[in-house]
């Protein structure tokens, strides 16, 4: 069970109700670094809310090739979780943790009932949807627009904000994430 705390910690926004409804419906879930938390074509049965760790989003493609999208991190939570109705709507990305997480997943029930009872919460959805697409526009800039330097230099610059100054990554891991050959 999640603390109103910790609620008030991530999500200072929301009102008094909101932190309620969570702390009775919400599960808070945990994996490992590397644990794959959704797959493309997978039903969507729960938002995900995130409360420690990092999340790598991927696309992926028909042969299981990855193209890194964008991180979430605590207070964040995953856009596509957050509108799915009760159709169990498959996902179209690939989410993966980077480090050992822990995230609140909110039955799809109550997703659209928040949406009319909470403006906070209505908010919560715009932000994190505005925040997504200004991170797909900022990496469809990258690779439209600029030089592999220059697209390696922003790659580094946004995990090094996301896990501090050492940013522990092979050559490899940083080619996967750019779906790219490294010779």
């Amino acid at each position: 069970m999640v603390s109103k705390e910790l609620l008030l910690k991530l999500f200072p926004d929301w009102e008094n109700d909101l932190y309620e409804e969570v702390i009775a419906h919400a599960e808070l879930r945990s994996a490992s670094a590397g644990s794959i938390l959704l797959k493309k074509g997978q039903n969507i049965k729960s938002a995900m809310l995130v409360v420690e760790g990092t999340i790598k989003l991927y696309q992926e493609d028909e042969e299981g090739s990855e193209f890194f999208m964008y991180h979430l991190t605590p207070g964040e939570a995953c856009a596509v979780t957050l509108v799915c109705n009760y159709h169990l709507e498959q996902s179209q990305v690939l989410a993966k943790a980077v480090t050992d997480i822990s995230y609140l997943a909110i039955p799809l029930e109550f997703m659209d009932k928040w949406l009319q009872k909470y403006k906070s919460w209505h908010y919560f959805v715009i932000r994190t949807y505005r925040s997504r697409y200004e991170e797909l526009l900022n990496t469809i800039n990258e690779i439209a627009f600029k030089n592999m330097d220059e697209r390696l230099e922003f790659y580094i610059k946004r995990q090094v904000e996301h896990s501090g100054k050492t940013v522990k990554l092979t050559h490899q891991e940083i080619a996967n994430d750019y779906n790219v050959s490294i010779f």
